[in-house]
């Protein structure tokens, strides 16, 4: 490996940076891959952003809803939450009510793909309200960048943050994240100092983007060069057909799914096409079935977090996973489990019914 000076790397660091502004749908300046997982990146936005006394409004319908929540209290925020249950997203008067009860708020925060549930949230009109009202519009896009259409710049977010190893299929590691020129803004305008060393963006954007490239930390190189070529195979590929890809199949795992009985679990009209939800049918072991398809068939699928631990099943389709093959695999073990334990009489069904979808 070279090192984190090197020429060459720098070089690497450039188009790193491209990529993610095509990627993220922005202009922004400050668009980076920061050193650490996706979590890194939602701390990141908020410790620059968000200072002692500063009051947010975070949206909570999942288990990073709850997160956000969190941080903000850590650093010395006034949160104020608003809560939807787990599956469902929020509607703009939701927000619009919020604000009204709270006009201090200088930042809203919602999770766009709900890792937990399987939510898809609506962001363009939130952004606008945001834009419109002077507030700051943070958004956490870990599960869908790459993997469901994102407008950074069209939906006036001002910090997006995600991570690498979902729909970029790329080892975990990096945090991408994006701040707007509004964020920047606040970043440089600060009376105090951003309580992370680590993540202090305005010590890691001289690394990043100024000509000098004074030294902040150790990049992680190798992860970095994994970046680069999973943003090279993304564009390749083309992002809208990507995105369609990710719906195509998503249309043909949910096709399979309902013919053999399973209940979608988030609502209805905003699916996640990467992260598909399901509850689990009565008389199915939840830990067993999930240990039999790793054991037997090397599928892993997610369960339930928090509240919902042990009532639904979390079925990825992300990047390079999201592949007909893959879901007749899936189907096919799936049929297979279920018939052994008495809860199916005459498999076949959810495999027709996923073949029988567009490819």
């Amino acid at each position: 490996m070279v090192g984190h000076l090197d020429p060459q790397f720098l070089g690497i660091m450039d188009n790193i940076q491209k990529m993610l502004r095509r990627l993220f749908r922005t202009e922004n300046r400050l668009t980076i891959a920061v050193s650490g997982t996706g979590s890194s990146g939602m701390e990141s936005a908020f410790v620059n952003v968000v200072e002692p006394g500063d009051e947010v409004l975070v949206c909570v319908n999942g288990v990073f809803g709850n997160r956000m929540s969190d941080i903000v209290e850590r650093i010395g925020g006034v949160l104020h939450r608003i809560d939807r249950p787990w599956g469902e997203v929020f509607e703009l008067s939701d927000i619009e009510d919020a604000l009204a009860s709270h006009p201090e708020v200088k930042a809203v925060a919602i999770v766009h793909a709900e890792t937990s549930t399987g939510a898809l949230q609506p962001l363009e009109e939130i952004g606008k309200l945001c834009r419109s009202s002077g507030r700051l519009f943070l958004v956490d896009c870990v599960t869908s960048l790459g993997g469901e259409r994102f407008e950074a710049d069209e939906w006036n977010v001002d910090v997006a943050y995600s991570g690498t190893q979902k729909c970029l299929s790329c080892p975990p590691g990096l945090a991408p994240v994006t701040f707007s020129e509004r964020a920047v803004k606040k970043l440089k305008g600060r009376e105090s100092k951003v309580v992370s060393w680590y993540l202090d963006l305005s010590m890691i954007e001289k690394y990043w983007t100024d000509g000098e490239r004074a030294y902040h930390h150790t990049a992680p190189i190798s992860m970095n060069y994994a970046l680069h070529e999973a943003l090279c195979l993304v564009h390749e590929e083309g992002l809208e057909a990507r995105w369609e890809r990710h719906r195509r199949n998503s249309a043909a795992l949910v096709a399979g799914l309902e013919a053999l009985g399973f209940r979608l679990f988030a609502q209805e009209g905003h699916r996640l096409p990467m992260l598909n939800a399901v509850w689990i049918p009565e008389g199915v072991d939840d830990a067993g079935f999930r240990k039999a398809l790793l054991d037997d068939y090397d599928i892993e699928i997610g369960g339930g977090l928090g509240e919902v631990a042990g009532k639904i099943w979390r079925i990825g389709l992300m990047g390079e996973t999201s592949s007909r093959e893959n879901i007749m695999t899936f189907l096919g073990a799936l049929e297979a489990l279920l018939q052994e334990s008495g809860c199916l009489e005459s498999p076949g069904a959810g495999l027709e019914a996923a073949a029988a979808e567009p490819g």
